[in-house]
C-alpha cells in the first residue's frame, strides 16, 4: 500500500487546482525516505527540451521540506539553506524520480538531502538543505481545511500512475 502525503488545492507545487503548477504527489517510503515523481511539461522549460533549473530546485525544495512529515504529519518546515549540484538536464515530458531524506534532526532545525534521478537511473541533481520548523504564529493562520489539506485518493493527480511502480 502507498502512504501518501496530503496535499492541498493551491499550492505551486502540490495543489491540485493550480492551473499552473507542478501537481506533485508525495510518498512516504517505508526506509524514511520522502519521493515524488516529476513530470514537466515544455511550459516549464528553460532551454528547449530540458526543464527550468528553478523548476527542478523548486520541486527538490518542496520534496526535501516534506521529508521530516514522513515521520511526523504534522510537522511543516521552512527552507533556510539551500545548495545544489546540477550534473545532467533534466528532459521535459519525462518521469524523474526525487528522493529526499532526513540526515540530521536537532529538534527545531532539520538538515535533509535529495537527488533526482533520470529515467535510466542516473543522477541528474543533488541537493542538501537545511529547513527550520515553521512558526507557530504562521501555522496559527492557516486553515488546513480552506486551504484543501488532506490525502487525495490515487488517480487524481496527473502521474499518479508512475507512483504504483
Amino acid at each position: 500500500m502507498i502512504d501518501l502525503q496530503p496535499t492541498s488545492k493551491h499550492c505551486f507545487v502540490c495543489g491540485i487546482e493550480n492551473p499552473v503548477g507542478l501537481k506533485l504527489r508525495f510518498v512516504n517510503n517505508p526506509d524514511g525516505t520522502m519521493q515524488t515523481i516529476l513530470n514537466a511539461p515544455e511550459h516549464f522549460q528553460g532551454y528547449p527540451g530540458i526543464v527550468h533549473g528553478g523548476i527542478v530546485a523548486t520541486a527538490l525544495d518542496e520534496t526535501m521540506g516534506r521529508a521530516a512529515m514522513n515521520a511526523d504529519g504534522d510537522r511543516f518546515l521552512m527552507t533556510a539553506k539551500m545548495e545544489i549540484r546540477y550534473r545532467h538536464p533534466v528532459p521535459t515530458g519525462q518521469p524523474v524520480k526525487i528522493v529526499t531524506r532526513i540526515e540530521k534532526d536537532r529538534g527545531r532545525l532539520v538538515t535533509v538531502s535529495g537527488k533526482v534521478y533520470l529515467p535510466d537511473g542516473a543522477l541528474a541533481v543533488e541537493a542538501t538543505g537545511l529547513m527550520a520548523e515553521m512558526p507557530e504564529a504562521m501555522r496559527a493562520g492557516m486553515d488546513p481545511e480552506a486551504q484543501g489539506w488532506k490525502v487525495y485518493p490515487l488517480g487524481v493527480y496527473p502521474g499518479d500512475d508512475a507512483l504504483q511502480e
